[in-house]
């Protein structure tokens, strides 16, 4: 069952959340997605979660899984703008009031601001700090304000409260405009379903509407369940599951898929899969659990603010306790001031809160292209492609083969031939036996057909009609001993015997896929170093389709133990095996062995398909091989954000820690180091949905020309 954490506006809570949930007996696995504030927990464990968190955040609580709201269009809270108004009246007047019998208004005055935006602040660091959670930016911000006080700074202890206050709110609005305009990207949830019942149509929820029942689609309309059109003929936009622009054109018979919008046409519609299963709630599922993956990075990130924080507070004191006792002259309020500085701009709050939106951005912006990443550790990966190996049939090819030979031998004729083929293989759901069967263009008695066997990787054996049939390559007939003169015919060839003697072979033909060639292009475009094929067909076969695509080396007449193996001598030959990756594309049901066992498996066309999905680390959601080039851009895209907001906040940080060091920053700077450096941080990782709008409207505008 998926909750929402309400209340969630802190990365660090979140993951100390998910720290001492994974402490619990049965929660050792779970992930709390600070992104989109969700958490996944079995139904049997929530009351324990539940009370962990309460332990923990008070603030956070957990709901059933809901939106989170328009959170970002709240108004700005009362005390803070009366915080406001109070900092601004005693800062303005601090030194009249300083210097005359009203002194004490200054306290009243600037206390009160601080007590309104603090009060909250020092609760929680309180309540940390009993529990044993001393370094957080609460604690930060109580021990530095207090310090401030104490020496008698009162307008820098009100301004930093109040400014920590403000960035909070500010961040609180960047980070939930981030969250809703990733969620944007993928608002193809259908609100409704027009059911069919007795004549008449209602509007009912999605999932009331069972497996087998009718729906009706209307002009406009967003599909809401996977099924099959019964009636009607329209065209379909597809773009928010596939990224493609131009529509397609559906009839009676013809699968629909949930989340595509209808055109112009009326269609009626069978329904095929409950609303759980849909295409639609599938992709919005994995796209919301792929940031529970979290990349070496975002790790590094988490464990780095573990330690930096207590380093950070540990040189505070150093520089406030030593330079006293060693230095003539100096003072220790003054060194006390700089500690108080640092204190301030040792939160890690810009790395923690945008790392985690930076990814989430990358992965639904890559969704809107269909391309569906099932984690941040997969982008990272996907970044640091240096090979990239290719099933043939199926993916570069468009494996829609057609017979275009048939040669009959020892006196059987053209037609005996095909149709003990297409007999033979009329069980098989190989793209070869429909070429088979749709070049035979006839019924075939399936109960005329026996002892039925597929050989992997060879053929099939079969009885048809009483007599022994054997289809299938030339390693099939030199293993079955059948004496055979056609050995050296070139292209995909289907030998035929009957009653183990030769009757001849057809000669079938595949496409390649209009895209192919632009995607090997676009892959070297981008500097991956090698571009492969493996594929279990003919050489020559092979060899030409290797030519026609310039790919840099190819493995024919592979079996599917081979294919891994292939794949893992590619893999050792990475010059560096921690940073280079291997990237294998495959059809997703066939190539599963070899998609699992690569660095990324990559499955294409995988709309619908459930093998795919969860064989894959990435699916492509339609038959474009060059949508991985899009990918790895969109990866690329991603890591260099990522980079950006690390190095910001890094020197952003380290120079104004100096400057405190040797007195030169003041507590104001130190407020601009923790939270302007975090707001910037924040809008800098809304600049992960740019990568896809504008090649989305590029997209959409060249479609328009043709």
């Amino acid at each position: 069952m998926r909750y929402t954490l309400e209340g969630l506006d802190c990365a660090n809570c979140a993951a100390k959340i998910e720290r001492e949930l994974q402490k619990i007996p049965g929660l050792e696995n779970v992930k709390v997605n600070f992104a989109t504030k969700k958490i996944e927990l079995p139904e049997g464990l929530f009351t324990v979660a539940q009370e962990t968190i309460a332990r923990l955040e008070p603030e956070v609580s957990l709901r059933k899984d809901q939106d989170d709201g328009d959170a970002s269009s709240k108004e700005v809270p009362l005390p803070l703008l009366v915080s406001a108004l109070l900092f601004l009246l005693g800062f303005i007047f601090n030194e009249q009031l300083h210097n005359t019998p009203f002194s004490w208004l200054e306290y009243l005055v600037l206390l009160s601001s601080y007590a309104l935006v603090g009060w909250p602040v020092i609760t929680r660091a309180l309540r940390n700090l009993v529990r044993g959670n001393v370094f957080d930016e609460n604690f930060l911000m109580t021990l530095a304000t207090a310090g401030a006080i104490a020496i008698h700074q009162l307008p820098e202890a009100a301004g930093v409260m109040l400014f920590y206050a403000v960035g909070e709110y500010f961040q609180e609005k960047a980070v939930n405009r981030s969250r809703r305009s990733i969620q944007a990207l993928l608002n193809i949830q259908p609100e409704y379903a027009n059911f069919k019942e007795n004549g008449t149509t209602r509007r009912v929820r999605p999932d009331e509407v069972a497996v087998g029942q009718t729906i009706v689609v209307k002009p406009g309309e967003r599909v809401p369940l996977d099924g099959e059109v019964a009636a009607g003929t329209s065209f379909v936009d597809t773009s928010a599951l596939t990224g493609e622009t131009t529509p397609r054109k559906l009839e009676p018979g013809d699968p629909i898929l949930a989340g595509m919008v209808n055109g112009e046409g009326l269609l009626t519609v069978t329904v095929t899969k409950p609303y759980e299963d849909s295409s639609v709630a599938r992709i919005l599922d994995l796209v919301e659990k792929a940031g529970e993956r979290k990349a070496p990075t975002e790790q590094y990130i988490t464990a780095f603010a573990r330690y930096y924080t207590p380093l950070v507070v540990a040189a505070a004191v150093l520089i406030a306790v030593v330079p006293p006792l060693l230095i003539p002259g100096a003072t220790f309020n003054d060194w006390l001031y700089r500690a108080l500085v640092l204190l301030v701009i040792s939160c890690p709050c810009a790395l923690v809160v945008s790392i985690p939106l930076v990814y989430f951005g990358g992965i639904g912006g890559a969704s809107r292209h269909g391309i569906l990443v099932k984690g941040a550790n997969y982008l990272d990966a996907l970044a640091d492609a240096h090979t990239v190996v290719f099933d043939k049939t199926g993916t570069l090819t468009k494996g829609v083969f057609r017979v275009t030979e048939v040669t009959a031998r020892n006196g059987f004729t053209p037609e005996e031939v095909l149709t003990a083929a297409a007999w033979a293989e009329v069980f098989s759901n190989h793209p070869i036996a429909h070429s088979l069967r749709e070049a035979y263009d006839r019924a075939i008695p399936t109960d005329l057909v026996h002892d039925y066997r597929e050989i992997p990787a060879h053929g099939i054996s079969a009885v048809v009609a009483g007599k022994h049939v054997l289809a299938g390559n030339d390693r099939l007939m030199h293993r079955e001993a059948i004496d055979h003169e056609d050995c050296e015919v070139q292209g995909t060839v289907v030998y035929v015997a009957v009653e183990r003697e030769y009757a001849g072979y057809i000669v079938i033909a595949d496409e390649l896929r209009e895209d192919a060639k632009a995607a090997v292009e676009g892959l070297k475009a981008l500097g991956v170093q090698k571009v492969l094929m493996l594929t279990g067909d003919d050489t020559t076969v092979a060899a030409r389709v290797a030519a026609q695509l310039e790919v840099d080396d190819f493995k024919a007449e592979l079996l599917p133990e081979d294919k891994v193996t292939c794949l893992e001598e590619f893999m050792a030959g990475l010059p560096n095996r921690k940073q280079q990756k291997l990237v294998f594309v495959g059809d997703g049901v066939n190539d599963a062995p070899v998609i699992t066992r690569a660095d990324i498996g990559v499955a294409m066309g995988g709309l619908g398909s459930d093998a795919a999905i969860e064989a894959a680390d990435v699916v492509l959601l339609e038959d474009a091989p060059a949508k991985l080039v899009r990918a790895i851009e969109i990866a690329r895209w991603t890591k260099k954000l990522i980079r950006q907001n690390i190095a910001l906040a890094l020197a952003v940080k380290t120079f104004f820690f100096i400057q405190g060091s040797f007195g030169v920053a003041s507590i104001w700077e130190a407020v601009f180091a923790d939270v302007g450096v975090t707001l910037l941080a924040v809008m800098n990782a809304s600049r992960t949905l740019r990568f896809g709008r504008r090649h989305h409207q590029h997209q959409t505008t060249a479609s328009a020309y043709h």
